[in-house]
């Protein structure tokens, strides 16, 4: 589970959208596992079947008349049986915790809703490598929660998952590894704590420490923890830390 960290238009988006060939680059090339990707029908169909995009507001992607639809345009569009796809509906909204709405129109739905109802069309084309543009944009604290629960769960059962956010509280409770961009450009990547450890590169992204990080930085700036140098990132971390040592 990887995360793309940046300030708002540092350009996670665009970059995003070269990844199945929605857009296709001025320069240079985008290589998935190894291959070239060209940008004739056949080939974009099977790297989207490979690689599927999760856009950051719902409202962008859904457009069938009910759920259900909405859910199965992928598999149809690429062949598959009514049979084969309404089983893939089926599992991607028993997935993401939708099943019971399949005839429910998706306006109609709440913002987290939509958002499971665009993860389960993905889902339904049963993707090695799932990405989201900010995926808890717009939501409140408990459904971005959720959506961060949902996913971790996915990527759990398989699936690479690659997010953009700014939202530095969460990006260390799930993230394996972190790039940050700015201005267009990835200028770190690492673990949490390597990315994190750099607080004057976050800082200078316009980006800030978790809050949690942030406290034990003042901490230690008022010499109240002995210099600890690297600060936790999560709570559980804080947790273990001052077990540890207090």
């Amino acid at each position: 589970m990887v995360s793309l960290l940046g300030e708002n238009g540092a350009g996670k988006s665009t970059l995003f959208l070269h990844f199945n060939g929605i857009l296709e680059p001025d320069e240079g090339e985008i290589f998935i596992d190894s291959e070239k990707l060209k940008y004739d029908k056949k080939s974009l169909i099977q790297v989207r079947q490979k690689v599927g995009i999760v856009f950051q507001n719902p409202d962008d992607q859904l457009f069938a008349p009910t759920v259900e639809e909405d859910v199965a345009f992928g598999p149809l569009n690429i062949g598959l049986s009514q049979e084969e796809t309404q089983e893939r509906v089926a599992d991607s909204l028993k997935k993401v915790g939708m099943e019971g709405y399949e005839k429910k129109p998706p306006h109609h739905l709440s913002g987290g809703q939509k958002k499971r109802v665009a993860i389960a069309g993905i889902l339904a084309m049963q993707p090695e490598i799932m990405v989201l543009d900010e995926p808890t944009s717009g939501l409140d604290p408990k459904g971005a929660s959720d959506i961060l629960k949902l996913l971790y769960k996915l990527n759990k059962e398989g699936i690479t998952i690659l997010i953009s956010t700014h939202d530095v509280d969460a990006v260390p409770l799930y993230s394996d590894r972190i790039f940050v961009i700015n201005k267009g450009e990835i200028i770190k990547d690492g673990s949490p704590e390597e990315v994190f450890k750099d607080i004057e590169l976050i800082r200078s992204s316009n980006l800030r420490l978790p809050r949690i990080t942030h406290l034990f930085e003042v901490l230690d700036k008022e010499d109240d923890i002995n210099n600890v140098g690297d600060y936790p990132l999560t709570i559980s971390q804080a947790r273990k830390f001052i077990k540890d040592n207090f």
